[in-house]
């Protein structure tokens, strides 16, 4: 539950930023018109998505057994590798992305290109949403309850909308640099388990027959049915007994993206001074 929580959450909200600071611009200039169409093409992009996500699932059930184990392999790996992006962009942007926002949206509005706006917040809504059917499509195939991941999705998803809509009323300070680094720690650890996930069913469908020895022995951590169990799975992707390519591709993955989103800024922001050209005199 807590990682697709996390997913409907930190997507959900980028897309309720989007949405909130095109839809004040329309609404201070009076542009009710376009201000409708606007959430005319939010509904539409998210229906979008939802047809995308349930035509995914449907050609998997269909699949014989070898070939589904396949197809959440490719799935597994386009979700970590849309979510690797994600939260390299987002840990290099998050601090001033508002701003940015209200600097394009105002641009576009000085240049009385309101139909900009809206095509702004329909995209905005297709590109997160098709990246979090993704990415909950496989969160949701490595899960063992499909319920309780759709639960945790939903109250993500209501809680982005509802800290979108407070942001921008003036309700809530939230600093989004500090945010987007916590929820992209914890989806570090989702596509870790994702990427856990992939090795295993690359595995199941023959595309991988290396590295299957056992590295370790979870057994008694990793208990089926108990509540340890259902975080370190569900959370971490942790199974009772990894495989030497499991373990080994949980920690190559989680070890260097942990550091470089817990790296110091400050360091950063050295290094990249460090390595600038230095300015010619005049």
């Amino acid at each position: 539950m807590l990682p697709t929580f996390v997913i409907g959450l930190r997507e959900g909200l980028e897309a309720a930023l989007i949405v909130g600071i095109v839809g004040a611009f329309l609404r201070q200039e009076g542009r009710t018109d376009a201000l409708r169409w606007m959430w005319v093409g939010v509904v539409g992009a998210t229906a979008i998505c939802v047809a995308a996500a349930v035509a995914l699932q449907i050609v998997n059930q269909d699949l014989p057994q070898q070939q589904q184990e396949g197809l959440e392999t490719v799935v597994a790996s386009v979700a970590v590798v849309m979510v690797t992006f994600m939260i390299l962009w987002m840990n290099k942007h998050a601090r001033g992305l508002a701003g940015e926002l209200r600097a394009h949206a105002a641009a576009a509005l000085a240049n009385g290109s309101t139909w900009a706006l809206v095509a702004m917040a329909f995209f905005a809504v297709i590109r997160e949403g098709l990246e979090t059917a993704v990415f909950l499509l496989a969160a949701f195939q490595a899960s063992g309850n499909a319920t309780t991941a759709g639960l945790g999705a939903f109250l993500g998803i209501v809680c982005a909308v509802v800290l979108g809509w407070l942001i921008y009323r003036g309700g809530v300070k939230l600093n989004l640099g500090r945010f987007f680094r916590i929820t992209g720690a914890v989806l570090v650890l989702v596509a870790a388990g994702l990427v856990m996930s992939a090795i295993h069913t690359a595995h199941e469908a023959t595309w991988l027959n290396s590295l299957q020895g056992e590295a370790l022995n979870l057994s008694w951590l990793v208990r089926p049915g108990t509540v340890t169990s259902s975080l370190l799975t569900g959370v971490l992707g942790l199974q009772p007994q990894p495989t030497v390519g499991e373990l080994g591709g949980w920690l190559l993955y989680a070890v260097p993206m942990l550091a470089y989103i817990f790296w110091p800024s400050r360091l950063r922001l050295r290094r990249k001074a460090a390595f600038a050209p230095a300015k010619s005199p005049v």
